[in-house]
C-alpha cells in the first residue's frame, strides 16, 4: 500500500521524501515498480495473443469492440480501452470488406442491402422471413462455429451448419439446408446482419439463384437481428 501510494503521488512529491516519511526505502519502491512493470508486461503480451487469436478467428474482420466480448465470454478480464490499445500495438485492424470502395483494393466489393425487414419481427404464416446468425461453441479441441437459419414465425432452427472456421460456406449450408427442408414455393426474405460472410457477392448469387431476397441489419445495430441473436440464450429447438 505504501509503495502504491508513492507511484501515485510521485508526479507531485519526491519520491525520497514520500519515502522517508513513510519509513521505507527508495531502493524498495524502485525494485516493486520494476517487478510491477514485468508483470504488467507479461499480462500484456498474454492478453495481446489472445486479441489475436480472436481477430484470426473472425477472419479478420472484428474491431476492439468485438474482441473485447469474445474475451470477456472467454473470461478474461479487461475492459475495451485497453484491448483497443493491446490491438493498436499489435498491428491488427478490422478489414472490413463493404467500408472499402470497390476497386481500391485487390479483393472483391461487398453487398450491402436495405434494412427491408425494419425490426417487423412478428410474422403470422411460415416461410415468410427467415433471419440467420452465426455463433461459436468452446471445445477441448477450439472454436466450433455455428450458422442457424430461424423461421421467425415459429422461431425455430430450420437450418444449421457447423465448421472450424467461418467461411461463406458455413452461412450457405446452412441455409441450404432451410431451403431443403421447407422447399419455399414463395420467395422468402432473408435477413442477416452485415457480417462479411453475409455480403460476399457469392451469398448474393446464391440467394437470387434460389428467389430469396435479402434484408440487412444497420451497421453495428445488433438490435436489427434481436431473433438471431438471442437464439443463443436459449433452448435450441431444430424442428422444421
Amino acid at each position: 500500500m505504501k509503495y502504491a501510494f508513492v507511484a501515485e503521488h510521485r508526479a507531485l512529491f519526491s519520491v525520497r521524501a514520500m519515502c522517508r516519511c513513510l519509513s521505507i526505502h527508495h531502493s524498495g519502491f524502485y525494485a516493486w515498480i520494476k517487478n510491477r512493470l514485468s508483470k504488467r508486461a507479461l499480462e500484456d503480451d498474454r492478453q495481446t495473443k489472445l486479441v489475436e487469436a480472436a481477430w484470426k478467428e473472425s477472419g479478420k474482420v472484428y474491431g476492439y469492440r468485438n474482441i473485447h466480448d469474445d474475451l470477456a465470454e472467454q473470461g478474461e478480464t479487461c475492459t475495451p480501452n485497453r484491448v483497443a490499445r493491446l490491438a493498436r500495438l499489435a498491428g491488427i485492424r478490422a478489414q472490413i470488406g463493404y467500408k472499402r470502395k470497390p476497386g481500391s483494393y485487390g479483393g472483391r466489393p461487398s453487398v450491402v442491402v436495405d434494412n427491408t425487414l425494419d425490426r417487423q419481427f412478428d410474422v403470422a404464416a411460415p416461410n415468410k422471413v427467415w433471419v440467420s446468425d452465426i455463433t461459436y461453441i468452446k471445445t477441448y479441441e477450439g472454436f466450433l462455429y455455428l450458422a442457424v437459419v430461424i423461421d421467425l414465425c415459429s422461431r425455430r432452427i430450420i437450418g444449421w451448419a457447423t465448421q472450424s472456421r467461418q467461411p461463406i460456406d458455413l452461412v450457405l449450408q446452412a441455409l441450404l439446408m432451410a431451403i431443403w427442408r421447407r422447399k419455399p414455393m414463395q420467395p422468402v426474405l432473408v435477413h442477416t446482419d452485415q457480417g462479411s460472410q453475409y455480403t460476399s457477392r457469392d451469398r448474393a448469387a446464391f440467394l437470387r439463384a434460389h428467389k430469396l431476397e435479402h434484408s440487412m441489419s444497420r451497421r453495428g445495430n445488433c438490435h436489427d437481428n434481436a431473433d438471431a441473436e438471442s437464439f443463443r440464450g436459449g433452448p435450441t429447438n431444430l424442428n422444421s
